[in-house]
Order: C-alpha cells, then sequence, then structure tokens
C-alpha cells in the first residue's frame, strides 16, 4: 500500500508530503482546488507520461516519490527480481520521477535504480490502480471481463491448466505444418542427400587430407633445394671437406680434451659434462640428417596425381559449399535425414493422431472450466443486481454473455448422448464473456460500455468493483470523483461500498459528496491558497473536529452553521454504527 506521497513543483502544488495508512481515506476540496493534481500524481508513479508542462511555473523541475509497503510474499517481488530492483528482506518500494524544464529529461527510478517506463509501468500497475469517471474504467472494455469473471470464480488455476493444453496442442500443429510444406520437396530433398551420400564415398574424404597434399606438393616443388641444404649439414657434420675434422669427430675429441684437463684441474668437471651432451646431441643429430637424407625421394610424377586429387576436393566443396569436415558430417547425418523423409507419412500419422487425443483432452478441461464459469457467472450477477439495487438502481439487470462459438478447426468437447462439437479456442479457454446490463425496467440488456451514463457507469462500476475487491491483487485503489451523478440518497450507500473495499485494499478517494465522506477512516482537506501572484495548493490531514467542519461545508458550503455541522455529526455517527456492525471478513455473495 502507499505510505507515503511526496510532491515538488507539480502544477499548482508548491510542496506537499502526506502519509497514508491502511482503510478508506478521503480527500474533499472545492472545484480547483488541486484535487485532480493529486491524482495526475498518483498517475505519474504508475507510469503515466510525465512531460514539461507539469512543472510549476518559473521552476526548474518536478519531483514525485512514493514509498509504498509490499507484503513479501507478494507476485510483485518476481517483477522486481527480473529486473534486478528488489532489496534483500525489505518490504518496501520507492518509486522517484523528476523532469527537468531546460532538457525536458525525464529521470524514473525505483529502489534507487534507473529504470524505463515500459518497466515502471508493468510495475505501477501492479501497485496501484486507479479510476476516474470517464477514464481508465476497465469494466467498460469488454476484453477484460473473462478475467473479472476467472478472478471472482477464482478459477485462474484451471485456466492455466487449459492454458498448457492449448501451448501442446499448437506446438504439435506447427509440427505436422512443417511436416506438410517439407513433404512437397521430400523427393528433391531426398535425390539430393543420396547424391551428397554418394560424392562423398566416391571421393573418400578424409579430414585433414587436403593440408597434408598442400605440404607435400610443396616439398616436391622445392625438392632439389632441399636435397642441398641436408647435403651442406650431413658433411657439415661428418666429412666436410673445407674443414680438417667433421663436427662429429670435434665434438669426441673436445670431450676427450676437457677429460684429459679435468684430470689435472677437477674444477672444470662441469666442462666435461657440457662437452659430453654436445657430443650425444650432435652424433643424435647425425643420425636424425642421415636418415631424412635417406628417405629423400621426390618424384616429379607425384605432382600431377597430388594437383589432380587436390582439384577433385576443391570441387566437391565448391559444389556443396562446405568444408571437408562438414560434408564428412552432412554425409554421416543423411541417412537418418533420409529415413525421416521416407517415413513422414507415417509420422505425420502419429501427430494427427496425437493431435486429436489432444484436441479431445482439451475439450473436457475447457468444458469443465466453461461450466464453471457459468455457475460463477450467476453468482456475479446476483451479487452485482444486489450492489447496484444498494446504490439506487432498483430495476437494474445485469448478466454475464458466454458464448461459445463452433469452427471445423477446433478443439473436441463432449456432448450428451455420446456426440461432440468442435469449437473455438485459445489459450482462455473456449468462451466469449461480456457484460450486459439494463439500467431501467423495461429495457433490453446492452452492452455495459453502450448503456451506462455518466452516473449510472459511476454506480455500475462501484457496485462490480465491491464485488470484486476480494480477487483484485492490486493493493492500493485509487477513485477519482466516481460518486459523480450520484445524489445524496445514494451517496451513503456508495461510502458504504468504498468502505468495505477498502477491508481488503487500501482506498483512498476524491470525494463531493458528505455522505461518502463520513465513511472515511482518515480524511485530507484540499485547499488552494493564492499569496501575491501566486496560487498554491495545500493538503492538510484532518482533525476530529475539522473533519466536522469540513463535511458541513460539503453539506451546506461556506460558512458552516450550527445546523450543517448537527447534520454531519449525524451523519459521522450513522457511519460509525454501521461500520462497527460490518461481518468481520466482509460481504461474500452466494445464491442461498
Amino acid at each position: 500500500m502507499l505510505i507515503e506521497l511526496s510532491i515538488t513543483n507539480f502544477a499548482i502544488i508548491e510542496q506537499v508530503n502526506l502519509r497514508f495508512h491502511e482503510g478508506f481515506t478521503v480527500l474533499s476540496g472545492e472545484t480547483g482546488a488541486g484535487k485532480s493534481i493529486i491524482i495526475d500524481a498518483l498517475g505519474m508513479l504508475r507510469g503515466d507520461r510525465l512531460d514539461a508542462s507539469y512543472i510549476r511555473t518559473n521552476c526548474e523541475k518536478a519531483r514525485i516519490e512514493g514509498v509504498f509497503h509490499v507484503n513479501k510474499q507478494s507476485a510483485i517481488h518476481q517483477l522486481l527480481a527480473d529486473n534486478g530492483l528488489n532489496e534483500e528482506d525489505e518490504d518496501q518500494i520507492i518509486i522517484l520521477r523528476e523532469i527537468t524544464r531546460d532538457t525536458g529529461r525525464t529521470i524514473t527510478r525505483i529502489n534507487g535504480r534507473a529504470v524505463n517506463n515500459t518497466i515502471l509501468r508493468e510495475i505501477g500497475i501492479s501497485l496501484i490502480d486507479i479510476q476516474g469517471q470517464h477514464e481508465g474504467m476497465a469494466i467498460f472494455n469488454a476484453k477484460t471481463h473473462l478475467d473479472m469473471l476467472d478472478r471472482f470464480g477464482k478459477l485462474i488455476p484451471l485456466r492455466q491448466q487449459v492454458a498448457e493444453y492449448v501451448i501442446q496442442l499448437r506446438t504439435i500443429r506447427q509440427e505436422i505444418a512443417s511436416l506438410r510444406q517439407a513433404a512437397q520437396q521430400r523427393n528433391e530433398r531426398i535425390a539430393e542427400l543420396i547424391q551428397l551420400r554418394e560424392d562423398v564415398k566416391s571421393a573418400a574424404l578424409l579430414e585433414g587430407e587436403e593440408d597434408r597434399l598442400t605440404q607435400e606438393r610443396t616439398l616436391i616443388h622445392n625438392g632439389v633445394r632441399i636435397t642441398e641444404i641436408v647435403t651442406s649439414a650431413y658433411q657439415l657434420l661428418n666429412n666436410d671437406e673445407r674443414q680438417s675434422r667433421a663436427l662429429a669427430t670435434a665434438s669426441v675429441l673436445l670431450s676427450q680434451h676437457l677429460s684429459d684437463l679435468a684430470k689435472i684441474d677437477p674444477t672444470v668437471e662441469s666442462l666435461v659434462n657440457q662437452s659430453t651432451d654436445i657430443q650425444y646431441a650432435i652424433e643424435e643429430l647425425f643420425l636424425a640428417v642421415r636418415n631424412y637424407r635417406d628417405r629423400i625421394d621426390f618424384d616429379p610424377q607425384r605432382i600431377e596425381a597430388i594437383e589432380d586429387r587436390i582439384t577433385v576436393l576443391r570441387m566437391i566443396q565448391r559444389k556443396y559449399r562446405a568444408t571437408i569436415t562438414e560434408l564428412i558430417h552432412r554425409a554421416s547425418q543423411a541417412t537418418d535425414e533420409i529415413d525421416q523423409l521416407e517415413h513422414s507419412a507415417e509420422h505425420i500419422a502419429q501427430l494427427e493422431q496425437q493431435e486429436h487425443l489432444l484436441r479431445r483432452k482439451t475439450g473436457i478441461v475447457a468444458q469443465q472450466l466453461s461450466t464453471k464459469r457459468a455457475e460463477c457467472a450467476k453468482l456475479l450477477t446476483y451479487a452485482v443486481e444486489t450492489a447496484a439495487h444498494d446504490l439506487a438502481m432498483p430495476h437494474v439487470r445485469f448478466q454475464v454473455l458466454q458464448q461459445i462459438f463452433p469452427t471445423d478447426d477446433g478443439i473436441i468437447i463432449p456432448l450428451p448422448n455420446e456426440e461432440s462439437q468442435t469449437v473455438a479456442f485459445d489459450r482462455t479457454g473456449i468462451d466469449k464473456v461480456e457484460f450486459l446490463i439494463a439500467p431501467n425496467l423495461g429495457e433490453d440488456l446492452k452492452s455495459l460500455a453502450k448503456t451506462a451514463s455518466g452516473g449510472e457507469g459511476s454506480r455500475l462500476f462501484l457496485a462490480l468493483k465491491a464485488v470484486l475487491s476480494q480477487v483484485d491483487t492490486v493493493e492500493t485503489m485509487v477513485f477519482d470523483e466516481v460518486d459523480t451523478g450520484i445524489g445524496g440518497r445514494a451517496g451513503f450507500v456508495v461510502g458504504e461500498k468504498l468502505w468495505n473495499i477498502s477491508r481488503h485494499h487500501q482506498v483512498l478517494c476524491i470525494s463531493h459528496l458528505a455522505q461518502v465522506a463520513t465513511f472515511g477512516d482518515s480524511h485530507f482537506a484540499i485547499t488552494k491558497h493564492i499569496s501575491g501572484e501566486r496560487t498554491t495548493t495545500h493538503v492538510e490531514p484532518l482533525t476530529p473536529h475539522a473533519r466536522i467542519e469540513e463535511i458541513a461545508a460539503m453539506l451546506d458550503g461556506q460558512p458552516v452553521t450550527e445546523q450543517s455541522r448537527m447534520v454531519a455529526r449525524d451523519l459521522m455517527n450513522r457511519a460509525q454504527n454501521l461500520k462497527s456492525l460490518a461481518p468481520a471478513h466482509g460481504y461474500t455473495p452466494s445464491l442461498s
């Protein structure tokens, strides 16, 4: 819930710091005092667009900050974790928005970390729900009605089960479609794979062969030079006519001379060891060079065979646009793919059988969901009509229109007498749901969005909210003058409905009706002050005595009379008595 709200240089608000509590909080004030600005500021915390037009005149920037308390078991913590915004062992969320006039740059932070507006919106709408008379009423959007019905009936787990089956069914259908499309080119593909396999086999490809052949070709091309180098090296080691002794012979003599010296001077023993190592190394080198010389056999005719082989290797690589390694791997996989293609018809038939079974399985669960929705629709109808009657709409009729549409390609739902029907579906099931209403006696049921007038819309919205509030997941609900168009006779019931909602959620309500305000657990007065040539909005919490004055002013205006004070006290006493007599856990609709 919202704990603190701080607003600085926003519209005509210079500085406001408010602390909120659980329950039902009323905000009241004269027209133009700035009530709607408070709602706008809350909307900014929820993710509404913030631009420089909101900055107070002659100020450089505007700033809005909200502190929310969130239960540690709340699902919103997963949203925070997914975006790296959660604080360990913290049950508070701090949202900051700031905009600068010069640059028009907006800064948005959640728990001190900068975020974009998409993330703010995702988190904000989970924290705060703002409902006004003309905008933001999701209830008048038919696309939201199915979700409301399912939340009311606590059917979300069953709906998720349907969604899982639908995902499986769509996956199988995609695989079947891919196989059917592939079957059209099956013969061509099989021929390609057979040719690849035969080409690779015929070419007798070996990994690394081309590199080895290239190296051999280089050696043959340089055969004369290699022979010269090896011969010179051998002569240096064994029998160089230009020197008195060969290097191998010299190393033996060197070792003998140093051994004789060590007999006279033991300190040169290390030189003896080094000379011995050199002697052995030269002997090994001599043997290696001799062996290399003896192996030299550069056949010029071999060049032609190497060139032919390299040409074959490069042609097959160009043909298939792949390396030798890739071709060997593709050829090894070709047999499995050929087998799969040759048996694709059987595979498609197996998948089609699986699809049929899954269409039936999905249909059974979807029909169970549809049946439960029908039962919940009766409960919801009864509860909404009861709430609407309380709000001075005695002749209102409400209905949940639940429709199922047949289609040849849908899921299969069982019917009596061992028959079945295929119907359209999506991840929500097989039902299309819309709320219908007839506000007055003798009228036909029509779409909720097309029927409700301003006052009727507010009351119908409140009736539905009162019924659905127990299953709504948003903790803070803001009502912006939902009592507009409602007279004093129904105002007392409106106040009671809002207070009942506040037993499950934190409720903030901007109201102009004294009867509504009497149910508030806390009350703020919004006033406008003019100092010099500047206008400033002030928001002050009211003491019990100040509440009497404010409610009396809401009844009769200024100046407040003693008679209006008496009426205000009487209204507050009546509201307090009703609150004290309310059931411990609020109203739960039933058909009994």
